[in-house]
């Protein structure tokens, strides 16, 4: 899902380029052929490819070089600079890449030749290797679900070159789509349905991926390895990757059923609340979570009059810290937001939403945003080990053997603490779907991946990266006000999560030190991390 077309900067890299101008492990945005080209060196290898991220257009030379690979600034995916492949989500589909020639020359008559670098013809993209009936694979696979972890599931599957038979059983009626943009672009009418759908159903039919809509399990017999449908249909399997997501908590008042009262969680749930926002003069939100405070920055932008309840006094104080709370409140209100905190919906009906501490708001729009619980039915129906969530080992295996949990469901043991951990984030989910996918095929591929989210609100975009269930201290580098500062969880002193805002290479390098087992990442050099940046200014998304 990149952004437009950008305007070609830097040399043509078609034209030689002086091999010495580009220092061991840099990167140099330039063009060929029309199209913006990253150069990166890294030793004695030089690469090209895309110099946008497949995911959102962010401008891959403000990343981090890892090896043979660049993470994108915004959102972390991550690319194979030797085929332009895409190795880590959020990005599914891979950048172009291009074949270097490093050839001695002269650039005068006079001069004594140099090596000079040259950008020649595209290369054909990368491409599985079928792998038909190794050892081990699974001639069948079913995945039930089709959000983030599924769809990145069978998507991974293909990739890695499974012909077996694929099915993703979805209970959604629509096709997976990009869920963390319905609250955000989408809401506030920046993006359109089209855009927001991750892949159209001729791409499921390209790659015999048997995606079924509005398909709903019933019943799972881990025994003979065989899912039961709630139209009564059987079905076997050879392998099963449950990821059925989570649902919204339902706000259990009276009134909380009425027409105008919505929920945000699927693409339906979105087109209905757009359809009521055209027409919506005043809204009332609540729930003061990531979600609600979207909303709201979303509905704004229609020019909504909004009012967010919660029955908190902070906003976000136990995720990122009275300090960034305040900052965030501050931020809503001086783009016109009313908070109402420390108070609860008592009831709703038509044209008002009735608070317990005896307020009344006027509201043609109520939207409810009080958390979300995984789905774990079907897990328990099955007697897979549950513990506030669905337990997995760390290559997301289940309890029952074939059978593999990812996304909002999957309780996991963390690479930082040692203790299991469940992580409701789109980037986690589409993670654990590629891993779960590696080992369906028998990879035995650790899921050690960092946790990372981020949020959009007006023009102030958040990232965190890491996971601080617990924490004793929130240390604050740089300025709130100013967007360019980091602030770093703590507890005993171990830095267990940072979240950046306007330093977006420093999130990366965080996330790097993190994988590396670093307690406390600030100033670490870039050689401690494996992996150097270029020495540009970062910058941040507009569109997440």
């Amino acid at each position: 899902m990149s952004g437009d077309k950008k305007e070609l900067s830097g040399p043509d890299l078609t034209l030689p380029i002086e091999l010495s101008t580009i220092p061991d492990g840099t990167m140099l945005l330039g063009h060929a052929q029309g199209e913006p080209v990253l150069l990166a060196r890294q030793g004695d290898e030089i690469f090209a490819i895309g110099a946008i991220c497949s995911h959102y257009g962010a401008p891959l030379e403000q990343g981090l070089l890892v090896g043979d690979t660049v993470r994108c600034p915004w959102h972390h995916a991550c690319f194979s600079l030797r085929t332009g492949q895409a190795l880590r989500a959020p990005a599914l589909e891979p950048v172009a890449h291009w074949r270097v020639e490093v050839v001695a020359r002269r650039f005068t008559p006079t001069d004594a030749p140099v090596d000079a670098v040259f950008v020649r013809e595209k290369l054909e993209p990368f491409a599985p290797r079928p792998d038909h009936a190794g050892a081990g694979i699974p001639k069948s696979v079913i995945i039930i679900g089709g959000g983030a972890a599924g769809n990145a599931a069978a998507e991974a599957l293909r990739v890695e070159g499974y012909c077996g038979s694929l099915t993703m059983l979805s209970a959604d009626e629509t096709l997976p789509c990009d869920r963390p943009n319905l609250s955000k672009g989408f809401l506030s009418g920046a993006a359109s349905d089209a855009s927001n759908i991750l892949r159209s159903r001729d791409f499921y039919d390209t790659h015999k991926i048997d995606l079924r809509l509005g398909a709903a399990v019933a019943a799972i017999d881990t025994t003979n390895r065989q899912i039961q449908l709630a139209d009564g249909s059987r079905q076997s399997y050879d392998a099963l990757l449950l990821a059925t997501g989570a649902e919204p908590v339902r706000l259990d008042i009276p009134g909380a059923d009425l027409p105008h009262v919505h929920y945000l969680r699927t693409l339906a749930d979105a087109q209905s609340l757009v359809t009521k926002a055209l027409v919506t003069k005043r809204a009332v939100i609540i729930g003061a979570s990531f979600i609600g405070l979207e909303v709201a920055a979303s509905l704004r932008g229609r020019n909504i009059e909004v009012h967010v309840v919660g029955t908190e006094t902070t906003l976000m104080e136990k995720v990122l810290g009275a300090e960034v709370g305040d900052f965030l409140r501050r931020l809503h209100e001086t783009h016109g937001v009313t908070f109402h905190l420390g108070t609860g919906a008592a009831s709703i009906d038509d044209g008002a939403v009735a608070l317990t501490n005896g307020e009344s708001l006027a509201a043609d729009l109520v939207v409810i945003g009080i958390g979300v619980r995984p789905v774990t039915a079907l897990a328990e129906q099955a007697g897979l080990a549950i513990d506030r969530g669905v337990v997995v080992d760390e290559y997301l295996e289940t309890s029952a053997p074939g059978v593999f949990a990812a996304g909002d469901i999957a309780r996991w043991p963390d690479r930082l603490t040692g203790d299991p951990i469940r992580v409701e984030h789109w980037v986690v989910a589409e993670r654990q779907g590629q891993v779960a996918a590696h080992n369906i095929l028998g990879r035995r591929e650790r899921f050690d991946y960092i946790p990372f989210f981020w949020t959009e609100q007006y023009d102030l975009s958040l990232a965190y990266v890491g996971h601080a269930e617990g924490w004793d201290k929130a240390e604050i580098t740089g300025s709130l006000e100013a967007r360019d500062c980091a602030i770093s969880y703590q507890l005993d002193n171990r830095e267990l999560a940072r979240a950046v805002v306007g330093r977006d290479l420093e999130g990366l390098r965080a996330e790097l030190a993190f994988e590396a087992g670093i307690a406390n990442p600030v100033g670490i050099a870039d050689g401690v991390l494996l992996g150097r940046a270029t020495e540009q200014t970062p910058s941040t998304s507009e569109e997440s």
